[in-house]
């Protein structure tokens, strides 16, 4: 038994996909990564979890792995992008920041290679909306203290362009309307919001995690039962340079 397959059974099981990888199997890395964020997410993000936080830093070395053997190929940029992300998000709003480039060239590299990846559209519609997310004095700090300028860049209209991109591209994935919902609702655009959440209702459950999507879903319909679209003006402009 190689090393790396022996990691991955240890691990307690990732998908079956992910015990076929091998140390030169590009699709066995990326798919172990997959398999391993998977199990990440049984853990919600804001639970201090060092078993979880394990998963996380195994998939981002499988991710590694994937992009050193092929690095045209799409998918082991995409799950390395999915990998940070999933890290940062169980990090404070201060601690993101640190992931923002990282998470940034990775997805874009995927979308350079392929242009219609729903998952990295998903990926960088999230990146912007964190962006706008982020305090100013948190965003000053990543761009002058964490090398993290490119957060500057981060723009309402490009995470609204990606996630519904991401939408269009494959519009029965519960997890591309939820996101997007929410990004509408940041924005106070209600209507839309509702909209994809009330488009939620209707598809069947495709993915692990799609009856806890569907919850949230259905939480955040509630909250914003009744109220009316207003105009937003983003007071976080991105930078100029």
């Amino acid at each position: 038994m190689s090393p790396l397959l022996l990691a991955i059974l240890l691990v307690g099981g990732a998908a079956p996909a992910a015990k076929q990888a091998d140390s030169l199997d590009y699709e066995g890395h990326w798919r172990a990564a997959v398999a391993l964020v998977d199990r990440g997410q049984e853990t919600p993000d804001s639970v201090k979890s060092a078993s979880r936080d394990s998963l996380y830093l195994a998939a981002e070395q499988h991710a590694r792995r994937a992009i050193v053997l092929r690095p045209d190929g799409p998918e082991g940029h995409f799950v390395l992008a999915m990998a940070l992300g999933r890290v940062a998000l169980t990090k404070s709003r201060k601690d993101r920041v640190k992931y923002a480039v990282g998470i940034y060239e990775a997805a874009t590299r995927t979308l350079e290679l392929d242009p219609d990846h729903d998952g990295a559209h998903h990926v960088l519609g999230l990146w912007h909306a964190e962006g706008r997310r982020t305090s100013g004095f948190n965003r000053f700090m990543a761009k002058n203290l964490l090398g993290g300028k490119i957060l500057g860049k981060s723009n309402w209209d490009k995470a609204i362009e990606h996630l519904e991109t991401a939408v269009r591209l494959d519009p029965t994935r519960i997890y591309h309307r939820l996101d997007l919902a929410r990004v509408y609702v940041d924005r106070k655009r209600y209507s839309a919001a509702r909209a994809e959440l009330a488009r939620i209702e209707t598809l069947e459950d495709r993915e692990r995690f799609d009856p806890e999507y569907r919850r949230e879903a259905r939480r955040l319909a509630e909250k914003i039962a009744g109220k009316k679209d207003e105009r937003v003006v983003d007071s976080l402009p991105p930078d100029a340079s």
